[in-house]
């Protein structure tokens, strides 16, 4: 609990202490009731249940409570927080600000999963869900391996990245001293002269009639696809297809395919069997990817499998924060979906 909130309730608790003993209405809050409000965790462990839970567990959690919100793999969808990712963004111009890259604290993420979320059904979770949960949170993060399991015992183990560029706020000792002394009323200007004038800035940048805007440019230009012999829906297997477009289920969230596809965390993936790699269009990829597809990489079978089963042990820079399918049968079913889409 917030020092505001125990402040608050403290006084509620005396006010109707108060009231009881004078009006005889209501009654003292009981001791189960006021520790029902006080369910904060601290920065150094203090209010920790015991409890434990795993990546794999938390995964399963949320792809059934919060993915709907945060996308499968912590990305965000439409304007809902995007929770993965952003290292390396909070020196820029567009800052993305996520549990990797930016929070300090991870008593803050299991204090606010378990106090607030899932929307709509707040402190809904167990002590082991909301551990299991935070594991695969960090998980998503790329701040523990899959196999982590995180327990009131390790919590405090675990160090975010971006601590140390938190600290207390000294501004009553630094900068309140210096904007409380007697203003200076002496060797003033005769005239004041204005030298800039604030200008309208837009941030949207047009696309209409062709013109390459500044954020067209500052995408790379992709090498143009190698041409590869349409696959013929004949060939397919119809029925591997249809368990591939189920399973496609866990790539949906970055990747699109079909009529009207776009890029979106991750590339299209129409014609992405058996052509070369890191070719779509307009779509900014890793440096390792971008240095793989001009290196020769076909996405063939054997290719998609070892990366579909695990992209970051197949390609430690890629951009792609999923961790992998397990079955081997759901990766030959994905593969074949997306041979159904030659172009």
């Amino acid at each position: 609990m917030s020092k505001f909130l125990k402040i608050v309730a403290g006084a509620a608790l005396l006010s109707a202490t108060t009231a009881h003993a004078e009006t005889g209405l209501g009654r003292v809050a009981t001791p189960a009731e006021v520790a029902a409000w006080d369910i904060d965790i601290r920065p150094d462990g203090k209010g920790l249940p015991e409890g434990s839970g795993d990546v794999y567990t938390g995964e399963e959690i949320w792809l059934e409570q919060c993915s709907v919100c945060h996308g499968d793999f912590a990305e965000g969808t439409d304007r809902w927080p995007v929770l993965a990712g952003g290292f390396g963004t909070l020196t820029g111009d567009r800052p993305v600000k996520t549990i990797g890259s930016y929070w300090p604290y991870l008593s803050t993420v299991y204090d606010y999963v378990n106090r607030a979320m899932p929307f709509g059904n707040a402190q809904s979770l167990e002590p082991d869900q909301v551990y299991a949960l935070t594991a695969y949170l960090l998980y998503s993060n790329d701040l523990v391996d899959d196999d982590f399991e995180l327990s009131n015992e390790n919590f405090l183990d675990v160090e975010m990245p971006n601590a140390d560029n938190f600290f207390m706020d000294d501004r009553a000792d630094t900068e309140l001293p210096i904007f409380s002394q007697e203003a200076c009323m002496t060797d003033c200007k005769d005239s004041v002269e204005i030298t800039k004038r604030a200008a309208v800035v837009d941030v949207t940048p047009e696309t209409e009639g062709g013109d390459e805007t500044e954020e067209a440019a500052a995408v790379e230009e992709a090498p143009a696809p190698a041409e590869t012999p349409a696959v013929e829906e004949a060939a397919l297997d119809m029925a591997l297809v249809a368990e591939g477009e189920k399973n496609f289920r866990q790539c949906k969230s970055c990747h699109q395919v079909g009529d009207g596809a776009k890029n979106r965390t991750g590339p299209i993936l129409n014609g992405v069997y058996n052509n070369a790699a890191a070719t779509v269009e307009g779509f900014r990829y890793s440096s390792d990817m971008a240095d793989a597809g001009a290196g020769g990489l076909i996405w063939d079978d054997a290719e998609l499998t070892a990366f579909l089963a695990n992209p970051k042990d197949y390609m430690a820079g890629t951009k792609m924060t999923f961790r992998g399918v397990r079955d081997e049968a759901d990766i030959a079913g994905i593969i074949e979906y997306l041979k159904s889409f030659p172009e």
